[in-house]
């Protein structure tokens, strides 16, 4: 017998709130204000060296988002993270900067490879191009936009509005990825997507 209760939402279901957004796992603002500051006899220089996030003391992680370069070759790229771990549904990452109020990383896409159509109904999603040509295409209830989004753009896809990213160009694209929640709840595919039905 489920434990499951009969009116849970399905795994892929939003559950909204009463403005229209899906409740996150956000902590409570005096909690977050809290682990912004100085812990009680940490020192100044130790304090501000835990803000720094240094390139030469990360790599891409090729496996964040394996699952769905398993389904389909196209879907592979990498995160490298800065500020909290994003919203790829990377549990723990001990060497980023703690996240406040947003999370932030960065993104390698190799040529012709593509971000799947996903949604998050928490955050607003923005993506800055630091190399390549990107196309992102977004649809809400039925309508479809896109936009191809080049060196030094951004565009900022907000909550409930599905995002593709496609890259265009002869080269891997890099961009910058940020979430504006320090704990991003993990997106959702579309129903009809075959990436719905994988377990992580």
């Amino acid at each position: 017998m489920s434990s499951t209760p009969l009116n849970a939402p399905a795994a892929n279901q939003p559950v909204f709130n009463e403005r229209g957004l899906m409740d996150p796992a956000t902590p409570p603002e005096a909690d977050i204000q809290r682990s912004l500051m100085r812990a009680e006899g940490q020192s100044f220089a130790d304090w501000m060296q835990s803000r720094v996030a240094r390139r030469s003391t990360r790599s891409y992680d090729w496996d964040a988002l394996k699952f769905q370069a398993d389904f389909d070759p196209r879907y592979r790229r990498a995160q490298m993270r800065y500020v909290g771990t994003g919203g790829t549904g990377v549990g723990k990452d001990n060497n980023t900067v703690p996240a406040g109020h947003f999370t932030f990383s960065t993104m390698l896409i190799p040529a012709g490879n593509i971000g799947p159509s996903h949604i998050h109904y928490d955050v607003e999603e923005i993506f800055f191009v630091m190399r390549g040509a990107m196309k992102v295409i977004c649809e809400k209830d039925g309508e479809r936009w896109e936009v191809v989004v080049g060196e030094r753009d951004l565009i900022s896809v907000p909550p409930g509005v599905y995002r593709e990213e496609h890259n265009i160009g002869d080269e891997d694209a890099l961009m910058c990825v940020m979430l504006g929640s320090p704990k991003p709840i993990t997106p959702t595919y579309p129903p009809d997507s075959p990436l719905a039905k994988i377990k992580r």
